[in-house]
């Protein structure tokens, strides 16, 4: 009977022991685990202290960082995570920008027809706007201003080189 109980002594006395000299995980190898976790999220970053996690850095969704801490959380070790991170803003749509024209196509095709005795003169939409364009004679300028104002296509920039 004793030889069982010096025998259950000692099973304890053992228990105990390799309890207490349980090895403690480094914060070292605590930063290389989570380190491992983290870098899935190129915007964030995590330092471990004392067993602790604290994540910084921004997430798309609140659903990546809570996914992120749950992992965190995970690692043998980790007493807790201290999450200092935020969530991005959504980014808002830019307004559309308008590419058409605003002079009709019909319109320039017209005006394109009364210049082509002109092969100096240049009929395009310069800022939203028709513009005439090229070097002419006084003679041709006039005979051009009278054909297109004979449209009455409304305002157009002139911008003839008479020489």
């Amino acid at each position: 009977m004793k030889k069982t109980i010096a025998m259950a002594a000692l099973a304890v006395a053992v228990s105990f022991g390799a309890i207490s000299c349980k090895k403690k995980v480094s914060d070292a190898d605590l930063q290389t685990q989570a380190t491992t976790i983290v870098t899935s999220n190129p915007n964030a970053s995590v330092e471990v202290k004392e067993g602790v996690a604290h994540l910084s850095g921004t997430f798309a969704d609140q659903q990546s960082k809570d996914a992120m801490i749950a992992k965190l959380k995970a690692i043998s070790g980790v007493k807790d995570v201290m999450d200092m991170s935020t969530i991005a803003a959504a980014p808002t749509p830019a307004a559309p920008v308008e590419t058409a024209s605003a002079v009709d196509p019909a319109v320039q095709k017209k005006v394109q027809d009364a210049v082509k005795d002109f092969p100096s003169v240049k009929v395009e939409v310069v800022n939203g706007q028709l513009t005439l364009t090229g070097n002419v004679s006084g003679l041709q300028a006039r005979k051009i201003k009278e054909s297109v104002d004979a449209l009455k296509i409304g305002k157009y920039n002139n911008n003839l080189i008479v020489k």
